[in-house]
């Protein structure tokens, strides 16, 4: 019997048995399991499947690009015809610029869009410092010139002092020799002694002598003489040369037009200062024009001097060739001038005005050829994507002549081939590439 204050008593704990012998497989079981088992065979084959597209992505290409964001051309056989098309304006052949020749006061005679004639003055320079030294050259010229014919005077003197000595010697040399034969003939005849006929031969002698040094004596103050004055001569020569060119400037203040024409630009206001060299109105013949284009870079080393040129304007085509090719490059284009060809220029032609001229720099017949694109520029035109199903490959090309539509084709590609023309900037030189959406 239990007390209250005694624990309590501790049942025996019963054994719980397990369903282990009650489990048992249903027959049910082996056919449910069947489904499953196809289950994993199919979701196998789907992996496989995906697995095999994924390499086939990897194969066509690393990366896949849209169709629509590129271009793509036919690589065709024809007649490939090199020519330029460019839009230019009109310019003044023959457009100079009238500059100052000295520093002075401008007064003008004409305005901007007058018509002028050859000839015709145009401005007028005030240049007291020009007129003055003009006034100073005439001077001095003056004096040289006087100093001139003095010298030629004293010439003359000279020349006519020593002409005298010379025709003295010469009656002297006369008298002696007529003393000499006189004597002789005396000496002869037992008439003078020996002694007066060696004096008489000694005075032949002196007379001799006499004559050779006034004959050398004429010739010395002669050419002495004629010396001098050549040299005053020059001298004034070269002053008239200096007040020659004095006067010329001095006329060159009064600009005039150098051809028929139109004042062009006005560089100075009227009455005001202009600097010597300093420009001041232009003029331009109106009867020669020329467009100015410009070309691409890429052509300009086939463009040439007379290379002919068609230049199309509101009454119709005219022929023209290439005038001039400027050797600067400037933002990739160079400047090239078109001269309308015979004089055959159009009527009522006005400076700037838009023109559009052709310049055909050959034909090549039968030859591959393929739109042209950015493609060239990319690689040079070394190298092209063609398109093969949904891939393009990278594949090595030569180029040859190029006009602005096609480009020829000299190995790499046959008739038919398509190739990427535009957008192969985004293939990063990739050998193979994925197309979408072709």
């Amino acid at each position: 019997m239990d007390t209250p204050n005694s624990p309590p008593r501790l049942q025996p704990r019963s054994r719980i048995r397990d369903t282990s012998g009650q489990d048992r497989m249903p027959l049910e079981s082996h056919s449910r399991r069947l489904p499953r088992r196809v289950g994993w065979v199919a979701g196998g084959l789907g992996v496989l499947l995906l697995a095999g597209w994924v390499a086939k992505g990897w194969l066509g290409g690393a990366h896949s690009y849209d169709a629509s964001r590129l271009r793509i051309a036919t690589v065709t056989r024809g007649d490939l015809v090199r020519d330029l098309s460019a839009e230019g304006r009109v310019i003044a052949a023959n457009s100079p610029t009238l500059y100052a020749i000295a520093a002075g006061t401008v007064t003008l005679k004409v305005v901007a869009g007058d018509k002028v004639a050859k000839g015709q003055p145009l401005a007028v320079i005030d240049s007291p410092e020009l007129h003055s030294k003009l006034v100073q050259e005439e001077s001095t010229l003056a004096g040289l010139e006087a100093e001139a014919s003095r010298a030629v005077l004293d010439a003359r003197i000279a020349r006519a002092n020593a002409q005298r000595a010379l025709d003295q010697a010469m009656i002297e040399r006369t008298a002696a020799q007529r003393d000499l034969e006189r004597y002789q003939r005396a000496y002869a005849g037992g008439a003078v002694a020996q002694n007066d006929l060696a004096r008489a031969q000694d005075g032949l002698k002196k007379a001799e002598i006499g004559l050779t040094a006034a004959q050398r004596d004429f010739q010395l103050q002669s050419a002495g003489a004629a010396l001098d004055a050549r040299n005053k001569q020059l001298q004034a020569q070269r002053q008239r040369a200096v007040v020659e060119e004095a006067r010329r400037q001095v006329e060159a203040l009064t600009l005039r037009a150098p051809f028929d024409g139109q004042v062009g630009q006005v560089q100075v206001p009227q009455g005001t200062q202009v600097a010597a060299h300093g420009p001041v109105l232009s003029v331009v013949d109106l009867s020669r024009f020329e467009v100015e284009i410009k070309v691409p870079e890429s052509f300009a080393r086939d463009l040439g001097l007379g290379m002919p040129a068609q230049i199309a304007t509101d009454t119709g085509r005219y022929a023209g060739e290439i005038a001039a090719v400027s050797p600067e490059v400037v933002n990739g284009e160079v400047t090239a001038r078109v001269r309308f060809a015979d004089g055959q220029q159009p009527p009522n032609l006005r400076q700037n005005q838009r023109l559009s001229v052709r310049i055909v720099m050959g034909t090549r017949h039968d030859v591959l050829m393929v739109e042209r694109g950015p493609f060239l520029e990319q690689d040079g035109g070394h190298f092209a994507y063609v398109v093969d199903g949904d891939s393009a490959v990278r594949r090595p090309i030569r180029t040859g002549a190029a006009s602005l539509a096609s480009v020829e084709i000299l190995s790499g590609l046959k008739a038919g081939d398509r190739i990427v023309v535009a957008g192969t900037d985004q293939f990063n030189n990739a050998d193979r590439v994925r197309i979408s959406g072709d």
